[in-house]
């Protein structure tokens, strides 16, 4: 494969999943270090959950991973991760990963991979783009720093992007020497972890659906101690924000309001992927 000018190891993984009866079929395909490691049914054939792998274990300067994703009609896509994926501290390049999906009328996606590091030092992007006309559910949870190893994020940078087309986006660099930024009243607050969710879909929700998807929402964060609200855009898209001193209760919070959304919005149960318990 050829290398783009600049790019260290590239890596490329394209995902199609089809309706094939009752079930879903995944078919990848990849060059370079990132895999399909597993497909798993733990839902039914109806549900495919794809467990994606990047050995090198993170990202340093000049590395590049590029998916594609493609959800044809009645299918339903769950990708996730075994672990984090970590930028690492990068003297000149820039690290990228970046997925583009699309997601066919009556097709449902959910992207849900494990947090992001972000190491200090870091050079990073962090892109997702999606043609929406079916479902869709993704999660990014970011990190800035090791914190607890005494290495917070006092330099670097990283682009986090989230583009549903013709619908919403989510784009902003996040950067060490912005103090504003990262530890002002109306920014991160001086809290390391940032936690984004989106419930979206083609079509609008009607007016009660969305109110109850809403309200629901809201009492589930009253009832919890992190700083997180959520809102509604053109009636057909719900958005969580999370903000935190630690990861780990961000992203309980997180998995709690998908297991709500999964159940009110699809009539699905939460079913965690198996790889989160291992």
């Amino acid at each position: 494969m050829l290398r783009e000018p600049g790019i260290r190891w590239p890596a490329r993984l394209a995902l199609q999943a089809r309706r094939e009866g009752a079930g879903t079929l995944l078919h990848a395909e990849h060059h370079g270090p990132l895999r399909l490691l597993k497909t798993l049914y733990p839902e039914g054939p109806a549900t495919a959950h794809a467990v994606l792998v990047h050995p090198p274990g993170g990202l340093v300067g000049g590395d590049r991973l590029d998916m594609e994703v493609a959800v044809e009609p009645g299918a339903h896509l769950l990708v996730t991760t075994p672990a984090a994926t970590r930028f690492y501290r990068s003297a000149t390049l820039e690290a990228a990963q970046q997925l583009s999906a699309r997601v066919a009328p009556g097709g449902r996606l959910e992207w849900l991979p494990q947090e992001t590091l972000a190491y200090r030092g870091c050079k990073a992007r962090n892109q997702v783009t999606v043609q929406l006309q079916g479902q869709l559910l993704a999660s990014e949870l970011l990190v800035l720093g090791l914190a607890a190893a005494g290495q917070p994020f006092t330099e670097g940078e990283l682009l986090q992007e989230l583009h549903i087309e013709g619908l919403w986006r989510d784009r902003g660099w996040i950067r060490a020497q912005d103090r504003a930024l990262l530890e002002g009243p109306c920014g991160l607050a001086g809290l390391p972890v940032l936690g984004t969710m989106v419930l979206a879909q083609g079509q609008a929700w009607t007016s009660a659906e969305a109110e109850a998807l809403l309200e629901r929402t809201r009492a589930l964060l009253e009832a919890q101690p992190l700083r997180a609200g959520v809102t509604l855009l053109h009636g057909r898209l719900l958005l969580l924000r999370v903000l935190a001193a630690e990861l780990e209760p961000a992203a309980a919070l997180m998995r709690r309001v998908r297991a709500l959304w999964r159940e009110r919005a699809w009539g699905l149960a939460p079913c965690e992927p198996r790889i989160w318990r291992s």
